[in-house]
This record gives C-alpha cells, sequence and structure tokens, in this order.
C-alpha cells in the first residue's frame, strides 16, 4: 500500500514512516503543502495521511482542492486540535476520516485499512486459495491449520500478488507497489523474495502458487491452472 505523509513537524513524520514502513506500507513524506498538493495530483496513492497545520497550503485546502478536481484518494486528517468545528469542516469536505494528535500508530494504521477498504468497496478481510488464508486485518497467513510465518514485504508481496490471481506483474510493478519508487529497478529484490516466499508457503515445492512468467514478472496462478499432484 502506497501512502503519503504530509507533516512537517520532524518527529511525528519520522514516527508515523517507521511505524507504517514496520507493517509494510510504502511510505513518501513532505513537509510542505504546496509540494504535497503537486504530489498528490501527480502521483497515485493509496491512501494521504494529511496534517491540516502546514508550511504553504494548509491541509483543508489540499483537501478541498483535490475534491474539486474529483481526486477520490482516501485522506484521513492529522490534527492538533480537538475543536468540533474543525473536524465538521474537514469531513464536510470529503475526508474521509480524522486522528487527533497525540496518537497511537496502531490506531492509525487501523484507519488506513478501514478507510481503503471502503474505498475500494472490498469490505473482507480475507483472501483464500486452494487452503492458503490471508487475513489481512490480523496480517496472519495459514496453510490449512499451518500457520505461514512471513516478514512485512513477503506479506505485501503475496497480498499484491495474491489480490489479482491470474494478472501477471512485471518485476518493476512489483518493485512500484511493495518497495515503492525510489528502489533501484535493476535490482534483484524481487526474485529473491520470490524464492523465499514460495519455500514458505510450500516447502515441498509441489505446484507452487507463484508462477514465473519468462521475460516478464510473476502471477498468482489460478487453481485450474496448477498441475495435479500425485
Amino acid at each position: 500500500m502506497r501512502v503519503l505523509v504530509v507533516e512537517d513537524h520532524e518527529k511525528i513524520a519520522s514516527f508515523v514512516r517507521k511505524a507504517l514502513e514496520e507493517q509494510g506500507f510504502t511510505v513518501e513524506l513532505v513537509g510542505d503543502g504546496d509540494e504535497a498538493y503537486l504530489r498528490a495530483q501527480r502521483e497515485q496513492y493509496d491512501v494521504i495521511v494529511l496534517d491540516i497545520m502546514l508550511p504553504g497550503r494548509d491541509g483543508l485546502s489540499i483537501l478541498r482542492n483535490l475534491r474539486a478536481k474529483q481526486n477520490l484518494v482516501p485522506v484521513i486528517l492529522l490534527t492538533a486540535r480537538s475543536e468540533l468545528s474543525e473536524r465538521l469542516e474537514g469531513l464536510n469536505l470529503g475526508a474521509d476520516d480524522y486522528v487527533t494528535k497525540p496518537f497511537y500508530a496502531e490506531e492509525l494504521i487501523a484507519r488506513i485499512h478501514a478507510v481503503t477498504r471502503r474505498a475500494s468497496g472490498d469490505h473482507l478481510s480475507i483472501l483464500q486459495a486452494e487452503g492458503l488464508t490471508v487475513n489481512l486485518i490480523t496480517r496472519e497467513v495459514r496453510r490449512g491449520e499451518t500457520v505461514v510465518e512471513l516478514t512485512a514485504r513477503e506479506f505485501c508481496l503475496l497480498e499484491c500478488l495474491m489480490r489479482s490471481p491470474g494478472r501477471v506483474f512485471p518485476r518493476t510493478q512489483i518493485l512500484e507497489h511493495v518497495w515503492g519508487y525510489d528502489f533501484d529497478p535493476s535490482s534483484n529484490v524481487v526474485d529473491v523474495y520470490v524464492k523465499r516466499l514460495r519455500r514458505k508457503l510450500d516447502p515441498t515445492g509441489e505446484g507452487h502458487f507463484i508462477e514465473t512468467v519468462r521475460a516478464v514478472g510473476y502471477r498468482f496462478r489460478l487453481a485450474r491452472e496448477r498441475p495435479a499432484t500425485p
């Protein structure tokens, strides 16, 4: 999940970035309202975490202009104020949620998951395929009754592929979704992580869930396409 965090307070921005990256999010930080508005128009994000008080454009102005341009990216407002009028103004302008400082990282992460599910129309929190179960809320992965321990990045890679079974993802697109634009596109990190993920999901090596598409990338194979095991 790609998140734009717009926060000019360095300690808060660093705290939010660390917490989100530990959960496998790809995070971009911006501390200026004008730059944030340009990025929000130019790039695609799954959610924007937006402070209200900023140098340059303030958060409410950014939100107002995005919605006026029919940009419906989910927005969570951060505010140090607790006045009802400000919260109502933000919600009336089209904010999806708000968090009042100080806040717990766990609360912000839960709200990010909630607004992105609502925005995508995806009210399901479970992905399943032939005995493989992925819980997007608890981030637990099971193969049958066995819990599969994944790192945050491995989980994001699996979720990316599993949400679109049969779709071929080029390596560069996987890098964008899972690691972000700043990662070196010549790196073999995708291949390394796919190999690790395959080994964890299917230690026997029979009928891998993830298929290599030669010279292109990878896809999560549909059930009917996997070879039958003896």
